[in-house]
């Protein structure tokens, strides 16, 4: 792919996870725990991450979570939404390579992006009791993250059978 086409396509999925962002606000997720999100942006980082760079897929959750976090959020979401990002990216990043489905990985970055936001809540209100929250926010990564794995592994099949056609 030219560098054209690749920043070209790094803008649309940047709009695209940006979008989501915005489409996830207006959706109301009431569960008794704060946090609880459906996730519909990381559908972009994870096809991202099996689709593009590495680099590019970092690069495109960091610019994500910037854009929404100071658009929709303020300096606590800034934070609280980096720390989260940061370590599910890095585990999905690290674990793609190994037996583990596409499913898989994205369930394993929902439950990762749940721990690191708790870590950054048990620092910012200076207590640890916030991690009863722990176990509702780790049941919630694994069904977002199940949901975000089996919507990106189809777009990732039909991205792939697009290619070939146009081979």
């Amino acid at each position: 792919m030219s560098k054209v086409k690749r920043i070209a396509l790094f803008g649309m999925l940047t709009a695209l996870a940006f979008t989501l962002s915005y489409l996830e606000t207006l959706i109301p997720v009431s569960v008794g725990v704060p946090g609880v999100k459906l996730g519909l942006a990381n559908l972009v980082v994870v096809m991202a991450l099996y689709t593009l760079s590495p680099f590019e897929a970092f690069a495109l959750s960091f610019v994500r979570v910037l854009l929404a976090a100071l658009t929709f959020g303020n300096a606590y979401s800034v934070l609280y939404s980096l720390a989260g990002s940061l370590l599910s990216f890095l585990v999905m990043w690290a674990v793609k390579k190994s037996k583990l489905s596409i499913v898989g990985v994205s369930m394993l970055g929902g439950v990762c992006h749940n721990i690191a936001q708790i870590a950054v809540a048990a620092v910012v209100m200076s207590t640890v009791r916030i991690v009863y929250y722990l176990p509702i926010l780790l049941v919630s990564g694994l069904v977002t993250g199940f949901l975000t794995g089996v919507l990106s592994k189809s777009v990732c099949e039909r991205i792939k059978k697009t290619d070939r056609r146009e081979l």
